[in-house]
């Protein structure tokens, strides 16, 4: 499914996980994808520009500037809460709804089961359906899927790596600090 006529704008920045590629609509930002190196980049603009039918240009927008500088807000510990406007087009039904209620319903500093996630969106039989929506979520970090853990403890899984995933929650107060 393409969305024609949509200027999609996208940036390269340097974190603390590693590279991120950052990309953002006219409607806000849309895209956030890990381990952002040149193969990974490439595949991602690519999948921009068959998704939304134009060729996504690397530029800075207003909504790529404002991502930019609450992530290294956020990296810095100083920045709890993202305002940047999200496009939610990379994401549909069910899991849109689930990392909505994410997104609004599991702050900072705080981990969520995903069998509690699957209740608190009226799908209780759907725990698992949860794991695949986080595991689809286009804007991770931004939308915090790293803060949904196993009923019993268990950190879970994490597309961009249990590294990653315990390096945010270390930074939110979650987690100790990794020794080394």
């Amino acid at each position: 499914m393409t969305e024609s006529n949509r200027t999609v704008s996208w940036s390269l920045q340097d974190t603390p996980i590693g590279p991120l590629l950052l990309a953002a609509t006219e409607d806000g930002l849309v895209n956030v994808v890990f381990r952002a190196d040149g193969r990974t980049a490439r595949g991602a603009v690519a999948r921009l520009a068959a998704r939304f039918g134009t060729e996504p240009v690397q530029s800075d927008t207003h909504h790529l500037a404002q991502a930019i500088r609450e992530l290294d807000e956020y990296f810095a510990g100083t920045l709890r809460d993202f305002s940047i406007p999200l496009d939610w087009s990379l994401s549909t039904g069910f899991n849109r709804r689930v990392l909505h209620e994410l997104t609004e319903g599991v702050p900072y500093g705080t981990v969520v089961g995903y069998q509690t996630l699957a209740n608190r969106v009226g799908e209780p039989g759907a725990a698992r359906a949860v794991g695949v929506a986080m595991g689809s979520n286009p804007l991770p970090v931004v939308v915090p899927c790293h803060r949904v853990v196993e009923s019993d403890g268990g950190i879970g899984g994490f597309g961009g790596g249990l590294e990653i995933k315990r390096t945010l929650l270390a930074l939110e107060g979650v987690l100790p600090e990794p020794l080394f």
